[in-house]
């Protein structure tokens, strides 16, 4: 039973961040930390898929933890590819949410949420997607400190960098959209079940 709700988390986790993106964040051209937003940035330049980019920059960080700190290579490798795969896959979700013209302010919050969402149900489950989060467990491992505070860091560095970068896209908003997901994740990851037994939650978070 452990598995099935491992895989299910995994599925539904990815079909959740699949939609924030596609259907709220990339119609509006905002931006997410971590190795998303990174992609988010490549996408914007270049037009090059969100998902195919998020897994190669990501390959090169599971190196890294296969040779510092395995446990979070086995944490993270299945979240990746296969959160890379759906959100690739519900890329025709943007020409939807141009239709529909969501506005910019409920695209953030909204998008940011439902990534929260699928990132926390798969924290819950010991799931992580990797990306510089691995990298920012690292440096708190390293320098024993929160990781949090770095992967918020991580964050607030990349969204600037693409608000600067990339003309379309406004900072305010792609600020609103970190601090959804940040605060989506930890309301998820604290949440207790019924019984008062706690899930499984990612052990670098």
């Amino acid at each position: 039973m452990e598995l099935v709700s491992k895989i299910m988390a995994l599925i539904v986790g990815s079909v959740f961040i699949a939609i924030g993106l596609n259907l709220f964040l990339i119609p509006q051209g905002l931006m997410e930390g971590g190795a998303l937003g990174i992609s988010l940035i490549v996408h914007y330049v270049t037009g090059t898929k969100v998902g195919l980019t998020f897994l190669l920059i990501s390959i090169p960080i599971f190196f890294l933890t296969w040779v510092v700190y395995r446990p979070f290579f086995y944490n993270g490798i299945h979240g990746m590819l296969i959160s890379a795969l759906v959100i690739d896959l519900f890329a025709p979700l943007e020409v939807t949410a141009r239709a529909l013209q969501f506005g910019p302010i409920a695209s953030s919050a909204t998008g940011g949420i439902l990534i929260g969402i699928g990132t926390g149900l798969m924290l819950r489950r010991g799931i992580s997607i990797g990306g510089t989060d691995l990298l920012a467990q690292l440096a708190a491992k390293s320098l024993k400190t929160n990781s949090g505070h770095i992967i918020l860091l991580f964050d607030v560095l990349i969204v600037t960098a693409g608000s600067l970068y990339v003309p379309k896209v406004s900072l305010l908003f792609s600020l609103i959209t970190v601090c959804s997901v940040g605060l989506t994740i930890s309301l998820i990851v604290s949440w207790k079940e019924k019984s008062g037994h706690s899930d499984e939650v990612f052990n670098g978070l």
